[in-house]
């Protein structure tokens, strides 16, 4: 097995804030909202760091859960975050600009409350997105309860 791989992303940007991204054989839009000047053709830079979180708790999450065999069922992941926008606004280098985030996942699976304590714990260990923003500064809250 690589304990180490290279990825790729590659975009074409027609505007200041549309970004026409291609990832494998995936293409799609990374964009600003209209109010900002964008076309509002996707979620925002910062939005699409949010949802890779989510979406990283899912595929890591389940994993965890199977490693361990625990059925989590399905999730529902909600993030909200803190976001000093001081830097996006180029008025001051901001060190740690997502600043807070909690993030509550709810599991609707036949796991016991023990159980599903078990795969958090475990996907804290292993979930390189959630690293990469506690790596960053972000304080982190992440809750993971039963349906």
């Amino acid at each position: 097995m690589k304990t180490t791989v290279q990825l790729k992303a590659t975009a074409s940007c027609p505007s200041h804030s549309l970004a026409n991204v291609s990832v494998r054989d995936l293409d799609f839009a990374i964009d600003e909202p209209t109010e900002r000047g964008g076309t509002n053709m996707g979620p925002t830079p910062t939005d699409t760091a949010l949802a890779a979180l989510a979406g990283c708790t899912n595929v890591i999450g389940h994993k965890c859960a199977a490693k361990l065999g625990v059925d989590i069922g399905h999730l529902e992941i909600d993030i909200v975050c803190d976001f000093d926008r001081r830097g996006v606004t180029l008025s001051e280098e901001i060190d740690t600009p997502f600043v807070s985030l909690v993030q509550t996942v709810v599991a609707d699976g036949p796991a016991t409350e023990d159980e599903l304590q078990t795969v958090a714990r475990e996907v804290e260990k292993y979930c390189p997105l959630s690293k990469l923003f506690a790596g960053a500064g972000t304080t982190m809250k992440t809750t993971w309860r039963k349906a």
